[in-house]
């Protein structure tokens, strides 16, 4: 049992592998999200392993954390040139077709016995947003060659719009809480949240761009905690002013990507690494997190299928064409747009949400979530 023996021993041997399983995936032509996953699993509670973990909140956090290294890593790798053509179609896509496919989601959903219509835009909303570290590593890593501004713009809609998902998931809450509350107020929040966070991302990759040329460090060894202090400052403060941290880091990501400073490119290697260590660790979590045995019940497997069917071929091509409907893309690049919705980390963390709250059906939820996830990156990510 790997619980007795030294947690440095453990850590070390489940980033040896998950590097390993990094390579392997390249090999196998499989995500290697699912191989890191796999990997937490086995070394979870039903696994070989035997780790126990099961504190959601924890779980919440780190995901919170690894997501804006990963957001920020994304932005800062691509290139403004590349994005600006698209900009307008990959905020209707992360905005609302995040909205839509949440919306599309909850019908099918809301049929069930088992749920409410407000527990089905709950879990609408959770899986509404494609993945950024999903996306990001296979369009990247696994050499699709993607033509013209489809990559860009797959990559620009999964960077951006996870503040949309997580607004619609926090929105689904306070409204099963607070049934009553008002619909303009929430309205007025999103809108703060995302010029706030905006704002902050164009004015934090202006200054750290400029701290960086101004104030040169002796010590080039020093400069990758400019990068980590740039994006914890820029997310904290984000957050602080009630904006949206996530959309802060990504566009001060792009900003910073757009523009020449002392030693960009070492930097930028850096947060490669560091947005790779990131999705290891999330993803370890997040299958520690999950019980095996509780997602491979009947009632998780019929109603996932269900759930991820309707998800790859219904929701995100109706909510892809409605937003691409006056676009100069043609048929066959809007499908592939709609094929590229790939689910990842981001649902995963966004159900754990319901459990923090005490959610009667949380733990369901959780399960089916996961389920949804494993069918979208095995079979999306396979298939692209």
């Amino acid at each position: 049992m790997l619980q007795s023996v030294n947690p440095f021993l453990v850590a070390g041997l489940l980033f040896f592998l998950s590097l390993v399983a990094g390579t392997l995936s390249e090999k196998i032509k499989v995500p290697a999200l699912i191989l890191f996953l796999a990997i937490g699993m086995l070394a979870g509670v039903d696994g070989p392993g035997g780790l126990h973990f099961s504190d959601a909140n924890a779980a919440n956090s780190v995901g919170t954390f690894a997501l804006a290294f990963i957001l920020f890593s994304g932005g800062f790798q691509t290139k403004w040139q590349d994005v600006k053509p698209i900009v307008t179609q990959g905020v209707v896509l992360s905005t609302l077709g995040v909205f839509f496919t949440a919306v599309v989601m909850a019908v099918p959903l809301a049929l069930l016995p088992k749920f409410t219509y407000k527990d089905a835009f709950l879990l609408g909303a959770i899986i509404s947003s494609t993945d950024a570290a999903a996306v990001f590593s296979i369009l990247r890593t696994q050499k699709v060659g993607v033509k013209g501004a489809l990559k860009p713009l797959l990559e620009f809609e999964s960077g951006s719009n996870d503040p949309m998902a997580v607004f619609l998931t926090l929105t689904a809450i306070t409204w099963l809480k607070t049934p009553d509350v008002p619909i303009l107020e929430l309205a007025v929040k999103f809108v703060v949240q995302m010029a706030a966070g905006g704002a902050m991302g164009l004015i934090a990759g202006n200054v750290a761009c400029r701290a960086i040329q101004r104030l040169k460090v002796s010590n080039e060894a020093l400069y990758p905690v400019w990068g980590i202090s740039i994006v914890l400052a820029t997310f904290g403060l984000t957050e602080s002013v009630y904006g949206n941290g996530y959309l802060a880091v990504y566009i001060c990501g792009i900003v910073m990507g757009s523009k020449d400073f002392l030693y960009k490119y070492s930097l930028q290697r850096f947060h490669e690494g560091f947005a790779w260590l990131m999705q290891i660790i999330m993803f370890l979590v997040l299958g520690l997190l999950v019980t095996p045995k509780d997602v491979i019940t009947s009632s998780i497997i019929s109603v996932g299928l269900l759930t991820s069917v309707c998800l790859m071929f219904v929701a995100r091509p109706v909510a892809v064409f409605i937003c691409t409907i006056f676009s100069k893309f043609s048929i066959r690049e809007k499908l592939f747009v709609s094929w590229t919705g790939l689910r990842g980390a981001v649902p995963i963390i966004l159900a754990t949400y319901p459990l923090t709250e005490g959610h009667p059906q949380a733990g369901y939820m959780f399960n089916l979530i996961f389920f949804v996830v494993l069918t979208s990156v095995m079979i999306q990510g396979k298939t692209l």
